[in-house]
């Protein structure tokens, strides 16, 4: 047998009348779904959050292992890998749980022994009627029923974890299982409810467990500043400032249905990552997301790409192949750059995406597909209309919801959370021990106004790790345009006048220069003469006394070395 031969009909028996109802030949109860739900809203009031976790865990696990033995005594099935299958085949049927396995090539994490997406859970539903949104998973009894299941199956102790979960406000819940040697030491805390100690036992491990993660996240903190990680979103985006905020907001609704999105904004502002964002947070998070640079491809391969070719419908087209449209069946397909596609093809994908359907290249037949088509583009798609150089009835098929990633000079306040994450990341990936950067460079940083968005801030991070002497960059680590630049914002509430502007520009200079002022004077375009007069003014303000206040007739006197100063400027 099959699991998916496995039917509710047979496997199910009742009179009537009522009595003992038999599943898979073992006795089974009806139970309502709602009293469940009251029963871990007790357990949790009584024995806190981490109590009732271990004691549905285990019952899950007691009741997973139980179901596995059941079947295989039960039923002859054609191979072991039918009888594991099984287990999400049975969840389904019980109405607990919809299983959705992703494709075996589609598996993210390769040392799983399986992985799946469950939609409908009832655990999530009860949790969130009966307690509200939760922090963390809370699948917990259908967790634990997967793991003794697949231990079971496997003979050896497999463990369920849920990387994400309708309970906390994921669109959909996912597992994953590993052998308990493949998890790593932060599932530690996790595995504990698994144990077969007293609960006594279990608090004790969790506390120490945390106070363990507690000590890591301190630690992580303070290798990304306190800014950044307060700026990091329960997706893992950086956000802080309103601007993305916003943005990030409308992607996550947006995500729930199914509605083509157009994502429009500057080169490097990330699309794609807003993109997958939008994949990850969807229902289709279990099947491929695929991209695709429509204006990279030549136009002579773009249909044969998105739509696939026949077998000798064109040279080189030694074989059968699906297009894009076909690969991303499930999932999400992202057609970046789409302001590039030229007209001819404008006219196909416009059918492709009205009918849901496209024809290979060399066939007469037409074939459905069942993904989610997002698209991007940095261009004026509007303007083009207008221009005649791109279809209307296609612009308006793709932009059902039209989502706008603002560039990084919109976004001052996520500038320097994403840099320290870049930098942690670029020290990690090569060794290096460079903490932060210092006040002058991070000043140069907001002040720039970063033309290429997030991707030319994150190469110029990289560069600076790889430069860096030190501990920390310094300005001089930082690339030519940055390090020279005037910052062009000025700080909430406050005006900056001209000639503090200017003094800062001309020490910084200087400061590149190394301190020659022959150099430093040469790259301003002024005299020597010029440039020690503006510096030896400069230097004056800085010294001078507070302005009097309005009514006082006291004169402040200059000091001697600023009238010698100015007597210089006179003579």
């Amino acid at each position: 047998m099959r699991a998916i031969d496995l039917d509710l009909r047979e496997l199910l028996a009742f009179e009537p009348k009522g009595g003992v109802i038999r599943f898979a030949g073992e006795r089974a109860l009806l139970l309502d779904a709602v009293a469940l739900g009251l029963l871990r809203r007790e357990l949790i009031e009584t024995l806190g959050v981490t109590g009732a976790r271990g004691v549905l865990t285990r019952f899950g696990y007691f009741h997973g292992w139980r179901t596995a033995e059941t079947l295989h005594e039960a039923l002859s099935w054609d191979d072991e890998d039918q009888w594991k299958w099984a287990g999400g085949r049975l969840h389904t049927l019980q109405g607990l749980v919809i299983v959705e396995p992703p494709a075996r090539d589609m598996r993210r994490d390769p040392k799983a022994l399986a992985e799946s997406v469950w939609h409908e859970s009832y655990e999530a539903e009860q949790h969130l009627l009966h307690l509200g949104r939760a922090e963390t998973p809370v699948c917990w009894s259908l967790t634990g029923f997967a793991s003794g299941y697949l231990s079971r199956v496997h003979g050896r102790e497999v463990f369920c974890l849920e990387t994400r979960c309708r309970g906390k406000g994921d669109s959909v819940c996912q597992i994953v299982a590993r052998a308990r040697e493949d998890w790593d030491e932060e599932a530690a805390g996790e595995l504990v409810y698994y144990q077969k100690e007293c609960l006594d036992a279990a608090l004790a491990t969790v506390t120490g467990e945390l106070k363990r993660v507690e000590r890591k996240l301190r630690s992580r903190r303070q290798v990304l500043g306190p800014a950044t990680a307060t700026a990091l979103d329960a997706s893992g985006l950086i956000v802080r400032s309103g601007a993305m905020a916003r943005t990030l907001d409308l992607a996550r609704r947006v995500a729930q249905v199914d509605s083509m999105v157009l994502l429009t904004g500057e080169s490097g502002v990330g699309k794609e990552r807003i993109a997958r964002f939008i994949h990850e947070e969807s229902a289709r998070t279990g099947g491929p997301f695929i991209a695709i640079n429509c204006g990279a491809v030549p136009e002579g391969l773009l249909e044969s790409e998105l739509f696939g070719h026949a077998k000798g419908s064109f040279t080189g087209a030694a074989q059968d192949r699906p297009g894009l449209f076909e690969a991303a069946q499930g999932g999400t397909l992202l057609l970046d750059e789409i302001g590039e596609v030229p007209p001819a093809m404008q006219v196909k994908l416009l059918r492709a995406l009205q009918e849901r359907e496209v024809r290979r290249v060399g066939e007469n037949r037409s074939r459905r597909f069942d993904a989610r088509v997002l698209a991007a583009t940095n261009r004026d798609l509007a303007a083009e209309v207008h221009a005649a150089r791109f279809r209307q009835d296609l612009y308006y098929r793709i932009r059902v919801v039209e989502i706008r990633v603002p560039p990084l000079r919109e976004r001052r306040d996520d500038v320097l959370p994403l840099a320290r994450a870049f930098l942690a990341s670029a020290a990690e990936r090569m060794g290096r021990k460079v903490s932060g950067f210092t006040p002058e460079a991070a000043h140069r940083l907001l002040g720039y106004g970063w033309p290429g968005n997030v991707r030319e801030l994150e190469n110029a991070v990289e560069r600076a790790v790889v430069l860096t002497r030190g501990a920390r960059v310094e300005l001089q680590d930082l690339p030519e345009e940055i390090g020279l630049t005037v910052p062009s914002f000025a700080p909430p509430g406050r005006v900056r006048k001209l000639d503090e502007v200017e003094r800062e520009h001309i020490q910084s200079v200087l400061r590149a220069a190394g301190g020659n002022r022959a150099l430093a004077a040469a790259q301003l375009g002024i005299g020597t003469a010029t440039l020690y007069r503006k510096l030896t003014i400069a230097s004056c303000a800085a010294r001078a006394p507070p302005a009097p206040r309005s009514g006082s007739f006291r004169r402040s006197r200059s000091p001697r070395s600023c009238r010698s100063g100015a007597a210089i400027s006179r003579r």
